[in-house]
């Protein structure tokens, strides 16, 4: 194949009439007629050329219409409208007759007649959207699939038999048998065969089985595969011991191929006798090889080799393959690099590209991985021209704004905060140049007005590389992780809607929300032990400050003691008081000391214990 592309048609209402679904009309059958009135009979030969090349192709729309279209003769060939009110999830010919078939998400089926591109017959096929068709052998019956499956009998449009289906919409519905694998019994055209289903989501293949009697409604064995499968091709069996041979390729890139005997019921999902995946060889300085990814597969007349297509969906490469499938994996190695190249028209442009060392970087406009240079004022100076050799390392904005005598420091907004224009900048240059210096200074930030302005200001692609750095810092330090919050915060609520169309959100966030869901886990347990832990060290505390407390000397300074020989002992006391002070001082004295060796601490209850001598000689 020399993979170049032959044609290409693009519908005049191509932005609000997406096309949906394809399917190519039976070589041989007659075409539509055309508008351009009466045409030259053609010769036999071209009559049979043309009857061995496919022509027509029919091509579903997003709001409803089905567009015919003449590949041999580059036009469009005929519309069909009226059919249904919203998009057309799947469209198949008739093998015989110039009948179409097509389902919709309206719920409908519409047989259509391609020669007077009129709706022939229309009924109702589900509750829910009618997503896939598929027509028997024998084109008397019809299988129609939202997420149950119905076969259809297409003389009395009633349904012949229920299947259960699968849990999400069915992407896919073909017949693997045209004849019954008992050949004893008569065949009626339908009863007997298999035929496969796949759905989107659903990581297993299911083949049913279409029994005389309608008890048995489950799949009778089913293929598993490692990802959805999106695109699907199997050989027919034809004989009774020939096997069925199926080639799936899964949204990973990944091609599986299974070879297996259709004859009755298996309860283990059958898993594939080979898979395949294509990478790069890994050279010219890349050590590491990257996957190829898959985009379809088909098998050839001679039902051994494959038609593979894979790289890009813009420019796919279609190469031919003849598998040895002993092998229960196989690697192919292709260097798409050279063959994927996008050459650019050189006559278009008149820029002259410089001749440029090998050791210096090139960032082109647009690309993520440019930064655009901050102008600064001149300040009235001759600006000097940079030119910068190669090797030479390039001065900060700090450095800059040094030399020309700006003190960093003094560059505020009236405000008082500093410039969010210059964080938004300095931000997304520590993210490309993976600076810790510059990002620790941009992130370490509390204001929580200068956090949303950064945010609104930094350019779409710098944030997810500024959500993958913040995840990698909130599994550091609980300290770090407080502030990184707050960016967090303000990165989801001002870029929500860039981040809902990131086809591949879920894989890029996993870790965030794997990391946050870890951390909300714990927090009762937390809660719990921080109660615990507050109740413990307020009780070590209380007991603390009581054990400081300097314990009062509880013992007397004097004791006075009320004694029944107080009036025999009246007249020395008389004498006692014509004495000097002097001497009644040193009796007391006296007194005291042998008061408080032979007395136990008692506590005087009157207090009176201090009396002076005048006093007590007073009362007396």
């Amino acid at each position: 194949a020399n993979c170049r592309l032959q044609h290409e048609y693009v519908p005049s209402a191509h932005l609000s009439a997406a096309c949906t679904c394809l399917a190519w009309a039976p070589p041989g059958g007659r075409p539509p007629p055309s508008k351009d009135g009466p045409q030259r009979k053609k010769r036999k030969s071209e009559v049979a050329e043309v009857d061995k090349q496919l022509d027509i192709l029919a091509i579903g729309t997003a709001v409803g219409s089905i567009l015919l279209y003449s590949t041999v003769k580059g036009e469009l060939q005929s519309k069909l409208d009226g059919g249904h009110d919203s998009r057309v999830n799947c469209v198949r010919w008739h093998q015989d007759n110039c009948c179409l078939y097509s389902c919709s998400e309206d719920k409908h089926i519409v047989e259509w007649n391609t020669q007077t591109c009129k709706v022939k017959c229309k009924w109702k096929g589900d509750n829910s959207s009618v997503t896939s068709l598929c027509i028997s052998p024998d084109g008397k019956m019809l299988l129609s699939a939202g997420r149950t499956i119905k076969l259809w009998d297409l003389e009395t449009k009633e349904v012949y038999r229920h299947f259960t289906g699968h849990a999400t919409s069915v992407s896919s519905l073909m017949f693997t048998t045209v004849k019954p694998m008992n050949e004893n019994k008569p065949f009626d055209g339908i009863t007997g065969l298999y035929f496969l289903s796949g759905a989107i989501h659903d990581r297993l293949l299911s083949v049913w089985y279409i029994r005389s009697d309608r008890k048995e409604k489950n799949a009778v064995m089913s293929f598993t595969v490692t990802d959805e499968p999106t695109f699907i091709d199997l050989t027919v069996s034809e004989v009774k011991e020939e096997p069925v041979k199926l080639a799936v390729v899964c949204r990973d890139g990944q091609l599986h191929l299974f070879e297996h005997i259709l004859n009755g019921y298996c309860k283990k999902p059958l898993t594939s006798n080979c898979a395949i995946q294509i990478a790069t060889p890994g050279n010219d300085g890349d050590s590491t090889p990257n996957p190829v990814p898959i985009l379809a597969a088909a098998f050839c007349a001679d039902k051994q080799s494959l038609l593979l297509v894979y790289g890009n969906t813009l420019q796919p490469i279609i190469e031919k393959v003849s598998l040895n499938t002993t092998e229960s994996h196989v690697c192919l190695i292709r260097d798409i690099q050279k063959v994927l190249s996008l050459k650019t028209d050189v006559a278009l442009t008149k820029v002259k590209t410089p001749v440029v060392n090998s050791d210096t970087k090139v960032l082109v406009p647009g690309i993520p991985g440019h930064s655009t240079a901050v102008k600064t004022p001149s300040l009235g100076k001759e600006k000097k021209k940079n030119k910068r050799k190669p090797g030479d390392i390039e001065e900060s904005i700090e450095e800059r704004l040094e030399a020309l005598d700006i003190d960093v420091s003094k560059v505020k907004t009236p405000g008082g905060l500093p410039q969010t224009d210059s964080f938004a900048v300095l931000l997304v240059q520590g993210l490309e140049s993976n600076d810790a210096e510059i990002l620790n200074r941009v992130l370490n930030t509390r204001k929580e007005n200068v956090i949303k302005n950064t945010v609104a200001r930094m350019p779409i692609h710098a944030v997810i590389p500024l959500l993958h750095e913040l995840t990698k810092r909130l599994q550091g330090n609980p300290y770090s992780a407080s502030l990184m919050v707050r960016w967090l915060k303000s990165v989801f609520t001002l870029h929500a809607s860039y981040l809902s169309t990131l086809p591949d959100l879920i894989p890029q966030l996993g870790m965030l929300y794997q990391l946050m869901e870890s951390r909300v886990k714990t927090l009762q347990k937390l809660s719990r032990l921080h109660g615990r832990l507050f109740i413990l060290v307020t009780q070590v505390a209380a007991s603390e400050t009581v054990q400081d407390v300097t314990e009062v000397n509880q013992t007397a300074k004097l004791v006075y003691e009320d004694e029944s020989s107080e009036e025999e002992g009246s007249d020395d006391e008389m004498i006692a008081d014509k004495d000097s002070d002097e001497n009644w001082d040193e009796d007391e004295e006296k007194e005291e000391q042998s008061d408080e060796q032979d007395m136990t601490v008692e506590k005087e209850i009157n207090g009176d214990s201090d009396l002076e001598p005048e006093n007590e000689s007073e009362e007396e």
